[in-house]
């Protein structure tokens, strides 16, 4: 029997074997829900850091010496691989200075957190310079706002500044936790979105499938009984008609 049930029968054996829509939405469910985790953990962390700031400064001097250690290793990797061509020299000089700059972030994270401070210091300060005379000279559409971010910008580069040395015990560790605080913020939204998402999409899919193995099912049964009763009439056209033992008369017998 090919009906409705035997489609039924097939579909399910699909979705046990893990090939119908209703699978991989699982596997995309579960691939969300990892990224909401991982969001989780980002967001825990940039609340810790905000409540321990200098523990985050270092942490992030660390890392960031980490980083530049291993971006110099794998530099170095490239120059060896590329040796003969005329990149080769260049190569090395960007990995050894990306190693000395690891070594030094890694042994002196606190001297590294005090320049950078006063890197960071500087930068407000010119950036808000420049969006303020900016924003009066050209008089643009956005005029406010970009006054707003100017005065934002220099009044926190004077705090810094003001502050420093002091300031490079939180500064950095204040910026790091925020990051980390909105990049898990984001990524949480985008698992529970993506999670809503794949569900709705599978639901309609399974329906879909549900439904077109019904119509087709249906035609069958139909296209069944047409056929028979096809069948049918033409038995019946071609039955012969009762027989007679009287053979048939001819036109002139009755005539006297």
């Amino acid at each position: 029997m090919n009906g409705p049930t035997a489609e039924g029968r097939k579909r399910g054996a699909a979705k046990k074997a893990g090939n119908g829509p209703a699978a991989e939405g699982r596997k995309l469910s579960r691939s969300f829900g990892w990224l909401a985790f991982l969001g989780t953990l980002l967001v825990i962390a940039g609340v810790v850091g905000l409540i321990y700031t200098g523990v985050a400064t270092l942490t992030s001097m660390l890392l960031f010496g980490w980083l530049l250690l291993i971006g110099g290793l794998v530099a170095l990797a490239h120059a060896i691989e590329s040796r003969g061509t005329n990149y080769f020299w260049l190569g090395v000089v960007v990995a050894a200075l990306n190693l000395a700059a690891g070594v030094v972030v890694i042994r002196h994270p606190e001297g590294t957190a005090e320049a950078l401070t006063m890197f960071a210091a500087l930068l407000f300060l010119t950036g808000g310079v420049f969006r303020l005379v900016g924003s009066v000279v050209v008089r643009g559409p956005q005029m406010g706002w970009t006054l707003l971010q100017g005065a934002f910008g220099l009044l926190l580069g004077l705090l810094v500044l003001f502050d420093w040395p002091h300031s490079s015990l939180y500064v950095l560790g204040v910026f790091f936790s925020l990051a980390l605080l909105f990049d898990g913020l984001g990524l949480i939204a985008i698992g529970i979105g993506g999670r809503r998402i794949v569900s709705m999409v599978s639901d309609r899919l399974d329906d879909r499938l549900d439904d077109r193995g019904g119509d087709r099912g249906g035609d069958r049964e139909s296209g069944r009984g047409a056929g028979r009763g096809a069948g049918r009439g033409a038995e019946r056209l071609d039955a012969p008609g009762p027989a007679t033992d009287s053979p048939p008369k001819a036109p002139g017998d009755g005539r006297k």
